[in-house]
This record gives structure tokens, C-alpha cells and sequence, in this order.
């Protein structure tokens, strides 16, 4: 099968003043873009082939029986894919409150809202050079993780609930090298019904 681009559920300026129009345009279109013909590349090599059918969320799971000879490249440009691919569906223009079920596992399990909130700032404030912040379901805990460049909570056998991209194409073109101000700015345009839902259909 072929890995497709999804379409964005919003226009590209629709996230403003947030995240402008043009990071989101280059974002989507040509580093979500690059990660899938790339990753096609790789699963159509004939050491691929066994993995060609496989949807990304059961490649990325099972990562370590990709070929090796192909493997770093499927779980840069894979996970690139699956990341990104979550990542546009927990953004909304309009602001939301975290509600419902998700809200009563973080008071649960951070203490409150805005201890949560903070930790997971933190998180993605020290991650250092290009990776990611996530919310994770681990054995039905909730967990606040980051991983390196492209890595995939999946691979660690953990269910993403909410990611932050922190790779400098996702904000340098606003916010230059202020990642703190991005970060910030991330808590006005999530998607809490959408994050609700995967969490409330992983446990």
C-alpha cells in the first residue's frame, strides 16, 4: 500500500496568530510530504516487501523486525509520518478546556491541570535539539515522555494521546529560537475533544 499525506482538517491560516500560515503550508506540504515518499521508498525495496501492507502504527510496533538494512530509514521517515499525522489532528483553531474523562486521569495522575501542564512544558522546553513532547498512555497510566528526532512513542509500545513537535521547521519561522513562546503558545489551539477521544478509545 501506499502511505498518503492526510489532509489537513483546517486551512493552513486558520492556526493564526499561533502558528502562522506559511509554517504550517511548508509543515505539511513538504516535510510531512518528504517523510512519506521517503518511507514508500524504503517499504517497496525488496527487503520491504513483507512490510508493504502493514498500516504505520503496526510497522512502527514492530520496528525491530524491519530489516536492518533499511530499518533507520523507516523509523526516521515512519515515525516522521505517524507523528505528524496525530499531531495535525490535536490542533483546532478554536480553543477548547480539557474536559471529560482525559481531565479527570491528569488531575489523577499530575495532580491538577496546571501541574500537568507545566511538566509537560518542561519537557518539551529540555528536549534538547529536534524531537518531541508527548501525553502517552503506558499500561493504562498516563505518562509525560520526549523522544529524539522522529522516534514514535508506538515503537516504545506506548499510545500516543498528545505530541508536540519541537523540531525548529515547526516554529523557527515565527518564533526564531524562542521555543518557550511556541510551547505557550500550543495550549491555545489543542484539539481536547479530539485528544479525548484517542484516549478514551486506548483504555
Amino acid at each position: 500500500m501506499e502511505h498518503k499525506l492526510p489532509s489537513l482538517p483546517y486551512d493552513f491560516g486558520a492556526l493564526e496568530p499561533y502558528i502562522d500560515a506559511k509554517t504550517m503550508e511548508i509543515h505539511h506540504g513538504k516535510h510531512h510530504q518528504a517523510y512519506i515518499d521517503k518511507l514508500n521508498d524504503e517499504i517497496h525495496k525488496p527487503e520491504g516487501k513483507k512490510f508493504h501492507d502493514m498500516e504505520i502504527e503496526e510497522l512502527l510496533k514492530n520496528i525491530d523486525k524491519i530489516p536492518e538494512s533499511i530499518r533507520t530509514a523507516v523509523r526516521n521517515h515512519g515515525g516522521g509520518h505517524a507523528n505528524h499525522s496525530l499531531f495535525w489532528e490535536i490542533l483546532s483553531p478554536k480553543k477548547q478546556k480539557c474536559s471529560g474523562k482525559i481531565l479527570e486521569a491528569i488531575g489523577e495522575e499530575f495532580g491538577s491541570f496546571e501541574e500537568f501542564k507545566k511538566k509537560f512544558s518542561e519537557t518539551a522546553t529540555a528536549r534538547f535539539g529536534s524531537g518531541w513532547a508527548w501525553l502517552v498512555l503506558n499500561d493504562n497510566k498516563l505518562e509525560i515522555i520526549s523522544t529524539a528526532n522522529q522516534d514514535s512513542p508506538l515503537m516504545e509500545n506506548k499510545i500516543p494521546i498528545l505530541g508536540l513537535d519541537v523540531w525548529e521547521h515547526a516554529y523557527y519561522l515565527k518564533y526564531q529560537n524562542k521555543r518557550p513562546d511556541y510551547i505557550e503558545a500550543f495550549w491555545n489551539i489543542i484539539n481536547w475533544k479530539k485528544v479525548g477521544e484517542i484516549y478514551t478509545n486506548s483504555i
